[in-house]
Formats: structure tokens, sequence, C-alpha cells
């Protein structure tokens, strides 16, 4: 009974939420669906299958994600990054592998989310997401360039190939598209500047069909459109084991896409709301459900969508009904408009969606990483360029790769120097001692990447009898840190010298303890500061050692020196 009364209590909490935000929701969803019409078309076709595809997708994956994700106002649909993997796909095995390699992908999203991994994401360097998203604008762009020029050319299933190909039909351009394609981008690039009450997407969309019915334009339409919205379907061949492994590549490429270009909009949807914040592990789950029932509808894979969840958030929407209603909106919008769909030219898609692409270029990006840090830049350009000509996911392992070696670079310029007498050795120390004492500063991990630089430096420095390693700025230290600080130990002893550590941080000196080697440097030569150390070389006691965890003052070892 208790269970029952809190379970009531908390949709009762739930149901009041929305409710209460229900007229920000509703102006959300609305104006959320009337952008979401001409880009789920656009992408629709960038994918290489029919246009009412993307609109099924954008109304069962907006509502099934809306409900299910962990985003309380991310808008989902039909996007270009799932558009650049989609249209390879397609060329190579057709729609229905398409359905099957969508199911497959929602199941691993899911399982993505089970397993925790959404945070994961957090972990993707700046360099490559921009990268492989300035790859995606490129692809799209270049992408469309048949239906900007009229041509009804066969898809193919490489970005180079393909530009070749239109490259090599230039002069079957029709004249007629390359006109309306390019009044929908002015439309685009000026209609705000009018007013913003209609999207100018829809209003290229429109301008550019009526200039085709006025004027009896013979340029490639969309062509019929059903006016009903989808049954669930039978999708065949799904127990064939072997059609499974043959894409599974693909699924996961479908899967880490998507599942990146979710949470990275729902990051930016975080940035720009004060309501609640999103649960990653969660969205993954709402996502990967979206993907699993969406091809039993003749849908795509869908993802995130960063404009549309904007306009979602800048128009007022706040909880998971905008979602819910910009699905609905779409669904009415086809019962009810599906036949002037169909007199919709490609080249005022194209339009769109190279507008769009321009538009999709990191170019704060750019300038940032070139005021930055060369490095980071190269990082950039490296992703992008695999994104164009071989695939996203490789992009994306190329891009980790490159950026991880940068920072195990980085991370290797470990600051290690011997420190002046004059700055190290504190007032009364005996001349004599300091001749016998050198003092090192340690700064930054001791890890792998710079533990053999750690060794060789120590190696090539004079003897002495006493070496001071100052360790307070070490902020960890790894397994191969503690083998090369075992092997200076080690050498330090063959040669009669003694090693004392000072300033060590409790991370750093738990590790020491657990690996035995603080027993094998001994606690006696761990000291809290440097000045503690050559103090206790001045008047050195066996019965009263000073080391870490002693409370005397430097006075009082000052004036036991004296």
């Amino acid at each position: 009974m208790v269970f029952v009364s809190k379970f009531r209590a908390n949709w009762s909490t739930r149901l009041e939420h929305l409710f209460r935000h229900w007229r920000g929701d509703l102006a959300g969803g609305l104006t959320a669906a009337v952008v979401a019409l001409p880009l789920a078309l656009a992408f629709a076709v960038a994918s290489g299958v029919d246009p009412q595809a993307g609109l099924y997708t954008a109304i069962v994956a907006g509502i099934i994600a809306s409900i299910f994700g962990g985003s309380p106002v991310q808008i989902t649909g039909p996007t270009g990054a799932m558009a650049v993997i989609l249209v390879g796909i397609v060329a190579k095995y057709g729609i229905e592998k398409v359905w099957i390699a969508g199911v497959m992908a929602g199941m691993l999203q899911v399982a993505f989310g089970i397993a925790k991994l959404g945070r994961l994401v957090k972990f993707i360097p700046y360099p490559v997401t921009a990268g492989f998203t300035n790859g995606i604008a490129v692809i799209i762009f270049c992408g469309q360039l048949n239906n900007f020029l009229g041509l009804q050319l066969p898809r193919s299933e490489h970005f180079l190939p393909g530009l070749w190909q239109t490259l090599t039909h230039l002069e079957g351009a029709n004249w007629a598209a390359m006109g309306l394609a390019t009044t929908v981008i002015v439309t685009k690039l000026f209609w705000t500047r009018i007013t913003t009450a209609i999207p100018a997407s829809l209003m290229g969309l429109i301008v550019a069909t009526t200039l085709t019915a006025l004027f009896h334009l013979h340029v490639p339409t969309i062509g019929a459109i059903p006016q009903s919205l989808p049954l669930p379907q039978a999708i065949h061949h799904w127990n064939d084991f072997g059609l499974i492994r043959e894409l599974i590549n693909s699924a996961l490429a479908l899967a880490a896409l998507g599942s990146i270009e979710s949470l990275l909009s729902a990051v930016v949807a975080d940035g720009m709301t004060v309501s609640e914040k999103h649960n990653s592990d969660r969205e993954l789950i709402g996502q990967g459900l979206a993907n699993m029932v969406v091809p039993f509808f003749g849908g795509i894979p869908a993802t995130g969508a960063i404009a549309r969840t904007a306009v979602n958030v800048r128009s007022g929407g706040k909880t998971r009904l905008s979602g819910v209603i910009h699905g609905i909106t779409l669904a009415l919008i086809v019962l009810a408009l599906a036949p002037l769909a169909a007199q919709v030219p490609l080249a005022a898609l194209a339009g769109i969606l190279m507008v769009t692409s321009f538009r999709m270029i990191e170019w704060e990006a750019i300038g940032l990483l070139l005021r930055a840090t060369y490095s980071d830049f190269a990082v950039m350009i490296l992703t992008w360029m695999v994104t164009i000509f071989f695939d996203l996911v490789l992009a994306v392992e190329v891009g980790l790769i490159a950026a991880g070696a940068l920072f195990i670079k980085r991370m290797s310029d470990l600051n290690l120097a011997r420190i002046p007498e004059t700055e190290a050795f504190p007032p009364g120390v005996p001349l004599e001692l300091s001749k016998q004492v050198a003092v090192y500063r340690v700064d930054g991990p001791v890890f792998f990447g710079a533990a053999e630089r750690f060794v060789t430096f120590l190696r090539d420095e004079p003897e002495v009898k006493y070496l001071i390693l100052r360790m307070r700025f070490v902020p960890n230290i790894d397994t191969t840190g503690l083998v090369a600080l075992e092997d200076i130990c080690h050498d330090l002893k063959r040669h009669n010298c003694r090693l004392l550590l000072t300033g060590l941080q409790p991370e750093v000196r738990a590790l020491l303890q657990r690996s035995g080697l603080l027993e094998k440097v001994g606690q006696e030569n761990c000291f809290e500061t440097t000045d503690a150390a050559i103090y206790s070389l001045a008047t050195p006691t066996k019965d009263h050692p000073v080391h870490i965890g002693e409370q005397q003052s430097l006075e009082e070892l000052s004036s036991a020196s004296k």
C-alpha cells in the first residue's frame, strides 16, 4: 500500500508539472513540427529513401523518444548525421536491410543505456566532435548537388564516386531546378529579416512549390505521399543470422553516431533551459526504443535533432509533452496535406539542406582552434578529412586516437628541474651539507608517458649523497611511474645515495603504501616539507626521524640544527 501511494503521488506530481506548462509546450511542439516538416522530407531524400519515411520517422520516433528519453525537451527525428550513414547502407543493401539494421542499432543503444555508458560522450574531445560535424556538413552539401542541378542519377555508396559522377554530368543540368534551389537558398538566408512567425524552410518550400505549379516547370518532385498514417508492418529476414552478421557493422555505426548526436543535442538543450537536465543513460534507452520501433512503421533510424530541439525550447517547450505534440502535429499534417507535399520539387529540399549544412560547419570552432593550438586544429582537420573520404565511425576512432596521443604527449611534458641551492636550502644549513644534497621539483602526473624521462633525467645528474624529490604538485602516479620510481630508488642505493620524498599528496602516498614502495623508500625518508627533510639531514637522529605525520615545527627543527 505504501508503494502504491508513493507511485500515485509521483505520477500526480509529474502530471501537475506537465499541465502547468502546457501553453509553452503547445507552442514549442507546434513550432517544432512546422520546422521539422521540410527537414524530415529533406533528410529522408538525402538518406536515399522515400520522403514519407522521413515523416513517419519524425512522428513515431519523436513521440516514443519524448516519452521514454532522458531529456524533457529533446525533439527526435531524421538528421543529417544519420543521412550520411544511411545513404551508403541504402545504396548497398536496400531499404528492408536498413530496417533490420535500425532495429539492431536500437537494441545496442538500449544496451548502452542499461550499461550506463551515456556519460562517456563527455570524454569525446571538442576537436573530434567539431571535425566529424564539419565532415557531415560537407557530405550533405555535396550530396545535394544532384537535386540542385535537377539530375536524376543513381545514388553512390561513397562520397568521392558520387561527387565525380555528378561533375561528369553537368551538361544535363536543369536550369529550372537550379533556379528553384537558388530561390529557396535566398529565402532561407533572408526571410528571418522579414518575419520569424513562419519558418524560413517552410516558406522556401511554399515559394518553390508555388512557382513550379504556376509555371508548369519540368523538375523532379517528391511524388505521391500516402494520405494516411503508417500501420505496423512485418520485417522479413530478421532471423537470418548470416544477414545479421553482415549488418552488424552498419548497426554499430548507426548506434554509435545516434548516441553521440542525441547526447550532444541534449547537452545543448540543457544549456538553453533552466528546467530539468537530461539523464544521459535514459536518453540512450529512449532513443534505442524509438529506433527499435520506427522500422516497423516504415521509418529510418533517428537521433535527437539540435535545431528542432532549440526551436522547441525557444518557443516555450519545457516538458515531454512538447515532443509528443510535435509528433501528433506532424501526423495531422500528413493526414490533411499529403497531396500538396507530392508537388514539392526535390530542388527545394536541396536548397534547404545546402543552407542547413553550411550552418552546421563549426566556423567558431575553426577560428578558436586556429587561435589556440595547431595540434588541436590538426586533430579536427584529420577527423574532418577521414569523415569525408572514409566514414564517420572510422573518423571518430581516428580522431580519438589522435587526441589521445596528443594528450599523452602533453602530459609527458613533465616539469622536472633541479632547484638552485639559494632557493632550496633554508637558513642554518651547513655549507658542507648543501654540497651533498640535490633537490628536484617534480610537477605534473608521473605516468607511462613521462616515466622514462623521469628516470633518464635523474640518472644523468651528478652523484650526491642525498636526493630530495619535491612531489607536492604530483597529483597522481600510475604503475609505470611506480616502476620508474622504484628503479630510481634501487639505482641511488647502489650509489650509496639516500632518496627522500617530500610533499606527497594523499592519493600518491596511499598508492605508494599499497604497492609496497613506501616501505622500500622508508617511512623515515618521507617528509611533509622540503625544509623538514633538509633540517633532518642537518641533525639526523635515529630515535626521532622527522617524516610525514609528525607535527614538529620548522622552528624546532631550526633550533635543533643550531
